[in-house]
Protein backbone atom coordinates (compact mmCIF):
# COMPACT_ATOMS: atom_id res chain seq x y z
CA UNK A 1 0.00 0.00 0.00
CA UNK A 2 3.58 2.31 0.17
CA UNK A 3 2.40 3.29 -2.71
CA UNK A 4 -1.27 4.28 -2.83
CA UNK A 5 -3.45 6.12 -0.53
CA UNK A 6 -5.42 5.67 2.04
CA UNK A 7 -9.24 5.63 2.20
CA UNK A 8 -10.63 9.59 2.18
CA UNK A 9 -11.96 10.19 5.94
CA UNK A 10 -12.82 13.54 4.73
CA UNK A 11 -16.23 13.39 4.24
CA UNK A 12 -17.27 15.35 1.50
CA UNK A 13 -15.45 18.86 3.30
CA UNK A 14 -13.68 20.78 0.95
CA UNK A 15 -10.45 19.75 0.52
CA UNK A 16 -7.31 22.59 -0.31
CA UNK A 17 -4.47 21.20 -0.93
CA UNK A 18 -1.34 22.35 0.71
CA UNK A 19 -2.78 25.27 1.35
CA UNK A 20 -1.11 27.70 4.09
CA UNK A 21 -3.28 29.72 6.43
CA UNK A 22 -2.86 33.69 6.25
CA UNK A 23 -0.22 34.52 8.21
CA UNK A 24 2.21 31.59 8.51
CA UNK A 25 5.61 31.51 6.65
CA UNK A 26 7.22 28.16 6.25
CA UNK A 27 10.90 28.20 5.32
CA UNK A 28 12.73 24.66 4.60
CA UNK A 29 16.54 23.81 3.59
CA UNK A 30 18.76 20.81 4.08
CA UNK A 31 21.63 21.38 6.46
CA UNK A 32 23.53 18.36 6.22
CA UNK A 33 22.15 15.86 8.68
CA UNK A 34 19.65 13.69 5.74
CA UNK A 35 22.72 11.83 3.53
CA UNK A 36 20.48 12.08 0.51
CA UNK A 37 20.83 16.05 -0.05
CA UNK A 38 16.99 16.76 0.92
CA UNK A 39 15.76 19.40 3.62
CA UNK A 40 16.22 18.48 6.73
CA UNK A 41 15.24 21.70 8.54
CA UNK A 42 11.89 23.52 8.61
CA UNK A 43 10.57 26.04 10.13
CA UNK A 44 7.00 27.39 10.27
CA UNK A 45 6.07 30.59 11.98
CA UNK A 46 2.98 33.00 12.33
CA UNK A 47 3.03 36.59 12.01
CA UNK A 48 1.37 37.30 15.06
CA UNK A 49 0.58 35.64 17.80
CA UNK A 50 -0.96 32.30 18.09
CA UNK A 51 -3.46 30.20 20.47
CA UNK A 52 -1.34 27.22 20.68
CA UNK A 53 -2.28 23.48 22.62
CA UNK A 54 0.63 20.55 22.32
CA UNK A 55 0.65 17.09 23.53
CA UNK A 56 3.55 15.25 23.99
CA UNK A 57 5.54 11.92 24.41
CA UNK A 58 5.81 10.65 28.35
CA UNK A 59 8.40 8.47 27.63
CA UNK A 60 10.80 8.76 30.46
CA UNK A 61 13.83 9.60 27.74
CA UNK A 62 12.28 12.45 26.11
CA UNK A 63 14.41 14.72 24.55
CA UNK A 64 15.26 18.24 25.17
CA UNK A 65 13.37 19.47 22.28
CA UNK A 66 10.47 17.72 23.93
CA UNK A 67 11.35 19.26 26.88
CA UNK A 68 11.32 22.89 26.00
CA UNK A 69 8.30 22.62 23.77
CA UNK A 70 5.80 21.46 27.32
CA UNK A 71 7.26 24.91 28.55
CA UNK A 72 6.99 26.58 25.63
CA UNK A 73 3.29 25.74 25.54
CA UNK A 74 2.10 26.44 29.16
CA UNK A 75 0.75 29.58 28.67
CA UNK A 76 -1.62 28.74 25.76
CA UNK A 77 0.44 30.53 23.27
CA UNK A 78 2.69 30.73 20.97
CA UNK A 79 4.45 31.60 17.44
CA UNK A 80 5.89 27.90 15.37
CA UNK A 81 8.12 25.34 15.71
CA UNK A 82 11.36 24.59 14.58
CA UNK A 83 12.01 20.76 13.25
CA UNK A 84 15.11 18.83 12.79
CA UNK A 85 14.58 15.52 11.07
CA UNK A 86 16.64 12.65 10.76
CA UNK A 87 18.48 13.09 14.42
CA UNK A 88 16.54 12.82 17.63
CA UNK A 89 18.98 14.31 19.94
CA UNK A 90 17.89 12.26 22.86
CA UNK A 91 20.08 10.46 25.03
CA UNK A 92 22.81 13.38 24.17
CA UNK A 93 23.48 14.10 28.03
CA UNK A 94 23.96 18.01 28.99
CA UNK A 95 25.74 18.68 25.32
CA UNK A 96 22.32 17.70 23.83
CA UNK A 97 20.16 20.07 25.82
CA UNK A 98 22.59 22.82 25.37
CA UNK A 99 22.51 21.93 21.76
CA UNK A 100 18.77 22.15 21.73
CA UNK A 101 18.23 25.52 23.16
CA UNK A 102 20.86 26.67 20.86
CA UNK A 103 18.83 26.03 17.66
CA UNK A 104 15.70 27.11 18.97
CA UNK A 105 17.51 30.53 20.37
CA UNK A 106 18.57 30.67 16.49
CA UNK A 107 15.57 29.82 14.51
CA UNK A 108 13.80 32.52 17.23
CA UNK A 109 16.37 34.99 16.63
CA UNK A 110 15.83 34.74 12.85
CA UNK A 111 12.29 34.91 13.17
CA UNK A 112 12.31 37.84 15.39
CA UNK A 113 10.59 36.82 18.05
CA UNK A 114 11.50 35.48 21.98
CA UNK A 115 12.58 31.64 21.76
CA UNK A 116 10.23 30.96 24.61
CA UNK A 117 7.56 31.50 21.70
CA UNK A 118 8.75 28.90 19.98
CA UNK A 119 8.61 25.06 20.03
CA UNK A 120 11.01 22.78 18.76
CA UNK A 121 10.97 19.34 17.17
CA UNK A 122 13.58 16.43 16.26
CA UNK A 123 13.28 12.80 15.25
CA UNK A 124 15.62 10.33 13.75
CA UNK A 125 19.21 8.30 14.88
CA UNK A 126 18.76 8.07 19.35
CA UNK A 127 22.28 9.12 20.83
CA UNK A 128 23.56 11.63 18.34
CA UNK A 129 24.61 14.79 18.53
CA UNK A 130 23.53 17.59 16.27
CA UNK A 131 26.21 18.97 13.96
CA UNK A 132 25.44 22.18 15.37
CA UNK A 133 27.53 24.06 13.02
CA UNK A 134 25.70 23.54 9.62
CA UNK A 135 22.57 23.65 11.78
CA UNK A 136 23.41 26.88 13.26
CA UNK A 137 25.46 28.68 10.34
CA UNK A 138 21.94 28.50 8.39
CA UNK A 139 20.16 29.57 11.02
CA UNK A 140 22.17 32.59 11.66
CA UNK A 141 22.16 33.50 7.70
CA UNK A 142 18.74 33.80 7.70
CA UNK A 143 16.62 36.50 6.61
CA UNK A 144 12.93 36.17 7.60
CA UNK A 145 10.16 36.05 5.82
CA UNK A 146 12.42 34.39 3.36
CA UNK A 147 12.54 35.72 -0.02
CA UNK A 148 10.72 33.64 -2.88
CA UNK A 149 10.03 31.44 -3.66
CA UNK A 150 8.47 30.85 -0.46
CA UNK A 151 7.93 27.13 0.75
CA UNK A 152 4.33 25.78 1.46
CA UNK A 153 2.85 23.05 3.77
CA UNK A 154 3.60 20.52 1.58
CA UNK A 155 7.68 21.32 1.86
CA UNK A 156 7.52 21.17 5.12
CA UNK A 157 5.64 18.04 5.28
CA UNK A 158 8.72 16.66 3.02
CA UNK A 159 11.38 18.32 5.37
CA UNK A 160 10.27 16.59 8.40
CA UNK A 161 10.58 13.04 7.40
CA UNK A 162 13.17 10.76 8.17
CA UNK A 163 12.34 6.87 6.87
CA UNK A 164 8.63 7.95 5.25
CA UNK A 165 8.46 7.16 1.46
CA UNK A 166 6.12 10.21 1.25
CA UNK A 167 5.13 13.39 2.88
CA UNK A 168 1.76 13.69 4.77
CA UNK A 169 -0.07 17.18 4.27
CA UNK A 170 -4.20 17.67 4.35
CA UNK A 171 -6.19 21.02 4.25
CA UNK A 172 -9.75 21.92 4.59
CA UNK A 173 -11.50 24.98 5.09
CA UNK A 174 -13.65 26.07 7.85
CA UNK A 175 -15.75 28.76 7.02
CA UNK A 176 -13.55 31.43 6.23
CA UNK A 177 -10.26 29.73 7.71
CA UNK A 178 -7.73 27.20 6.58
CA UNK A 179 -6.98 24.46 8.42
CA UNK A 180 -3.60 22.16 7.60
CA UNK A 181 -2.01 19.24 9.03
CA UNK A 182 0.69 17.91 8.92
CA UNK A 183 2.53 14.62 10.32
CA UNK A 184 5.64 12.20 9.85
CA UNK A 185 6.33 8.84 11.23
CA UNK A 186 6.23 5.21 9.83
CA UNK A 187 7.72 3.15 12.77
CA UNK A 188 8.33 3.39 16.70
CA UNK A 189 4.78 4.36 16.98
CA UNK A 190 3.14 3.53 20.13
CA UNK A 191 1.59 6.87 21.11
CA UNK A 192 1.53 8.03 24.81
CA UNK A 193 -0.40 11.15 24.74
CA UNK A 194 1.03 11.79 21.05
CA UNK A 195 2.56 10.63 18.63
CA UNK A 196 5.16 11.02 16.04
CA UNK A 197 5.07 14.42 15.01
CA UNK A 198 2.22 16.56 13.95
CA UNK A 199 1.65 20.22 13.82
CA UNK A 200 -1.53 21.96 13.00
CA UNK A 201 -1.40 25.42 11.45
CA UNK A 202 -5.35 27.64 11.39
CA UNK A 203 -6.23 31.32 11.06
CA UNK A 204 -9.09 30.73 12.85
CA UNK A 205 -9.99 32.36 15.85
CA UNK A 206 -10.95 30.51 18.62
CA UNK A 207 -11.40 30.54 22.53
CA UNK A 208 -7.48 29.36 23.57
CA UNK A 209 -8.81 26.94 26.80
CA UNK A 210 -11.65 25.64 24.71
CA UNK A 211 -8.63 24.86 21.56
CA UNK A 212 -6.63 23.08 24.06
CA UNK A 213 -9.54 20.71 25.22
CA UNK A 214 -10.63 19.88 21.81
CA UNK A 215 -7.09 19.45 20.55
CA UNK A 216 -6.71 16.88 23.41
CA UNK A 217 -9.98 15.38 22.70
CA UNK A 218 -9.04 14.73 19.01
CA UNK A 219 -5.35 13.23 19.72
CA UNK A 220 -7.20 10.89 21.99
CA UNK A 221 -9.32 8.76 19.53
CA UNK A 222 -6.81 9.74 16.07
CA UNK A 223 -3.09 9.94 16.65
CA UNK A 224 -3.73 7.65 20.24
CA UNK A 225 -5.20 5.30 18.34
CA UNK A 226 -2.66 3.94 15.84
CA UNK A 227 0.17 1.53 16.83
CA UNK A 228 2.68 0.58 14.34
CA UNK A 229 5.25 -2.07 16.24
CA UNK A 230 4.05 -1.03 19.90
CA UNK A 231 7.15 0.72 20.56
CA UNK A 232 6.75 4.61 21.90
CA UNK A 233 9.09 6.90 20.85
CA UNK A 234 10.89 9.39 23.01
CA UNK A 235 10.20 12.64 20.87
CA UNK A 236 6.40 12.66 19.67
CA UNK A 237 4.86 15.72 19.29
CA UNK A 238 2.10 17.18 18.32
CA UNK A 239 0.95 21.15 18.21
CA UNK A 240 -1.78 23.37 16.71
CA UNK A 241 -1.74 26.90 16.24
CA UNK A 242 -4.30 29.03 15.60
CA UNK A 243 -3.49 32.57 14.89
CA UNK A 244 -7.09 34.34 14.30
CA UNK A 245 -6.37 36.15 10.76
CA UNK A 246 -9.30 34.73 9.13
CA UNK A 247 -11.17 35.50 12.22
CA UNK A 248 -13.93 33.43 14.35
CA UNK A 249 -15.56 30.17 13.14
CA UNK A 250 -18.21 27.80 15.00
CA UNK A 251 -15.90 25.86 17.64
CA UNK A 252 -17.98 22.56 16.86
CA UNK A 253 -17.67 22.54 12.87
CA UNK A 254 -13.74 23.21 13.71
CA UNK A 255 -13.46 19.87 16.20
CA UNK A 256 -14.67 18.13 13.43
CA UNK A 257 -12.89 19.36 10.83
CA UNK A 258 -9.69 18.64 12.76
CA UNK A 259 -11.28 15.21 13.66
CA UNK A 260 -10.91 14.65 10.16
CA UNK A 261 -8.00 16.14 9.07
CA UNK A 262 -6.06 14.32 12.07
CA UNK A 263 -7.80 11.15 10.86
CA UNK A 264 -6.59 11.22 7.22
CA UNK A 265 -3.42 11.73 8.32
CA UNK A 266 -3.33 8.90 10.60
CA UNK A 267 -4.62 6.46 8.18
CA UNK A 268 -1.81 7.94 5.87
CA UNK A 269 1.04 7.61 8.70
CA UNK A 270 -0.52 3.39 8.91
CA UNK A 271 -0.23 2.72 5.59
CA UNK A 272 3.32 4.23 5.30
CA UNK A 273 4.39 1.70 8.12
CA UNK A 274 7.38 0.61 7.89
CA UNK A 275 7.75 -2.40 5.01
CA UNK A 276 3.78 -1.95 5.49
CA UNK A 277 1.65 -3.01 2.36
CA UNK A 278 -2.02 -3.21 4.25
CA UNK A 279 -3.81 -0.93 6.89
CA UNK A 280 -5.37 -2.40 9.34
CA UNK A 281 -8.29 -1.07 11.01
CA UNK A 282 -9.64 -3.02 14.30
CA UNK A 283 -13.29 -1.78 15.85
CA UNK A 284 -14.19 -2.94 18.98
CA UNK A 285 -17.97 -2.26 20.32
CA UNK A 286 -19.97 -3.74 22.82
CA UNK A 287 -17.55 -2.76 25.34
CA UNK A 288 -18.37 -2.07 29.04
CA UNK A 289 -17.06 1.37 28.03
CA UNK A 290 -14.87 2.90 25.42
CA UNK A 291 -11.19 2.69 27.77
CA UNK A 292 -12.02 -1.21 27.39
CA UNK A 293 -12.71 -1.26 23.84
CA UNK A 294 -9.35 0.76 22.91
CA UNK A 295 -7.24 -1.55 25.14
CA UNK A 296 -8.76 -4.78 23.27
CA UNK A 297 -8.73 -3.37 20.07
CA UNK A 298 -4.65 -2.31 20.21
CA UNK A 299 -4.37 -5.52 21.47
CA UNK A 300 -5.36 -6.78 18.45
CA UNK A 301 -3.79 -4.38 16.05
CA UNK A 302 -0.31 -5.02 17.78
CA UNK A 303 -0.64 -8.97 17.62
CA UNK A 304 2.50 -9.86 15.45
CA UNK A 305 0.70 -12.94 14.68
CA UNK A 306 -2.44 -10.90 13.08
CA UNK A 307 -0.05 -8.81 11.51
CA UNK A 308 1.68 -11.51 9.91
CA UNK A 309 -1.72 -12.81 9.08
CA UNK A 310 -3.10 -10.07 7.53
CA UNK A 311 -0.14 -9.59 5.53
CA UNK A 312 -0.12 -13.34 4.24
CA UNK A 313 -3.55 -13.31 3.42
CA UNK A 314 -4.33 -16.28 6.10
CA UNK A 315 -8.00 -16.48 7.08
CA UNK A 316 -7.03 -17.28 10.46
CA UNK A 317 -9.64 -15.75 12.65
CA UNK A 318 -7.74 -18.14 15.65
CA UNK A 319 -5.31 -15.23 15.80
CA UNK A 320 -7.94 -12.51 16.38
CA UNK A 321 -9.03 -14.25 19.72
CA UNK A 322 -6.11 -15.03 20.91
CA UNK A 323 -5.23 -11.57 21.28
CA UNK A 324 -8.62 -11.15 22.64
CA UNK A 325 -8.10 -13.48 25.16
CA UNK A 326 -4.77 -11.62 26.03
CA UNK A 327 -6.66 -8.73 27.88
CA UNK A 328 -7.00 -10.84 30.90
CA UNK A 329 -7.80 -8.36 33.77
CA UNK A 330 -10.95 -7.79 31.68
CA UNK A 331 -12.70 -10.29 32.99
CA UNK A 332 -16.24 -9.74 31.93
CA UNK A 333 -15.08 -10.91 28.38
CA UNK A 334 -17.16 -14.08 27.82
CA UNK A 335 -15.79 -16.05 24.76
CA UNK A 336 -19.38 -17.33 24.10
CA UNK A 337 -20.77 -13.78 23.76
CA UNK A 338 -17.63 -12.45 21.35
CA UNK A 339 -18.40 -11.63 17.62
CA UNK A 340 -15.12 -11.55 15.43
CA UNK A 341 -15.56 -10.36 11.35
CA UNK A 342 -13.02 -9.70 8.56
CA UNK A 343 -14.69 -6.89 6.55
CA UNK A 344 -18.61 -8.46 6.05
CA UNK A 345 -17.39 -11.74 7.14
CA UNK A 346 -18.69 -13.06 10.18
CA UNK A 347 -15.90 -15.65 11.49
CA UNK A 348 -16.28 -16.17 14.74
CA UNK A 349 -18.04 -17.71 16.50
CA UNK A 350 -17.52 -20.83 13.65
CA UNK A 351 -20.63 -22.16 11.55
CA UNK A 352 -21.43 -24.86 9.63
CA UNK A 353 -20.06 -23.07 6.10
CA UNK A 354 -16.51 -22.36 8.09
CA UNK A 355 -14.57 -23.57 4.80
CA UNK A 356 -16.54 -21.30 2.30
CA UNK A 357 -16.25 -18.45 4.81
CA UNK A 358 -12.26 -18.97 4.89
CA UNK A 359 -11.99 -18.79 1.61
CA UNK A 360 -14.19 -15.68 0.96
CA UNK A 361 -11.80 -14.41 4.01
CA UNK A 362 -8.63 -15.21 2.06
CA UNK A 363 -10.14 -13.16 -0.79
CA UNK A 364 -10.71 -10.12 1.09
CA UNK A 365 -7.39 -10.19 2.94
CA UNK A 366 -5.80 -10.50 -0.38
CA UNK A 367 -7.79 -7.86 -2.31
CA UNK A 368 -7.83 -5.09 0.56
CA UNK A 369 -5.80 -2.18 1.12
CA UNK A 370 -7.52 -1.64 3.86
CA UNK A 371 -8.42 -4.74 6.17
CA UNK A 372 -11.09 -4.16 8.67
CA UNK A 373 -11.28 -6.47 11.49
CA UNK A 374 -14.50 -6.09 13.71
CA UNK A 375 -14.91 -7.20 17.54
CA UNK A 376 -18.33 -7.00 19.73
CA UNK A 377 -17.74 -7.85 23.36
CA UNK A 378 -21.75 -7.86 23.74
CA UNK A 379 -21.23 -6.25 27.28
CA UNK A 380 -22.41 -2.98 26.73
CA UNK A 381 -22.10 0.11 24.55
CA UNK A 382 -18.30 1.01 24.76
CA UNK A 383 -16.57 1.37 21.15
CA UNK A 384 -13.11 2.30 19.69
CA UNK A 385 -11.37 1.92 16.64
CA UNK A 386 -7.28 1.94 16.13
CA UNK A 387 -5.84 1.79 13.25
CA UNK A 388 -2.24 -0.30 12.15
CA UNK A 389 -0.18 -2.69 8.94
CA UNK A 390 0.89 -5.96 8.61
CA UNK A 391 4.02 -6.93 9.84
CA UNK A 392 6.40 -7.31 6.83
CA UNK A 393 9.61 -8.66 5.89
CA UNK A 394 10.58 -4.91 4.74
CA UNK A 395 9.77 -3.84 8.56
CA UNK A 396 12.46 -6.21 9.66
CA UNK A 397 14.95 -5.88 6.94
CA UNK A 398 14.73 -1.27 7.20
CA UNK A 399 14.88 -1.48 10.88
CA UNK A 400 17.96 -4.02 11.41
CA UNK A 401 19.80 -1.61 9.24
CA UNK A 402 18.91 1.73 10.45
CA UNK A 403 21.94 3.50 11.51
CA UNK A 404 23.78 1.33 9.25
Amino acid sequence: MRSGSAADPLQGRTAVTHALPKGFVVHTAPVGIADDGRDDLCVIASEVPAKTAGVFTRSLFAGPSVLLSREAVTDGSARGVVVVARNANVATGAEGARNAAAVRDAAARAVGIDPAELLIASTGVIGVQYPLPSILGHLEGLAWPPQPPAAGMDAAARAIMTTDTRPKCVSVRVGDAVLTGIAKGVGMIEPDMATLLTFFVTDAELDGAWLTAAFKRVMDVTFNAVSIDTDTSTSDSAALFANGLAGPVDPQAFEAALHEVALALVKMIASDGEGASKLIQVTVTGARDDAQAKRVGKTVVNSPLVKTAVHGADPNWGRVVMAVGKCQDDTDIAPERVRVSFGAVEVYPPADDEQSRRAEVADYLKAADEVVIGVDLAIAEGSFTVYGCDLTEGYVRLNSQYTT
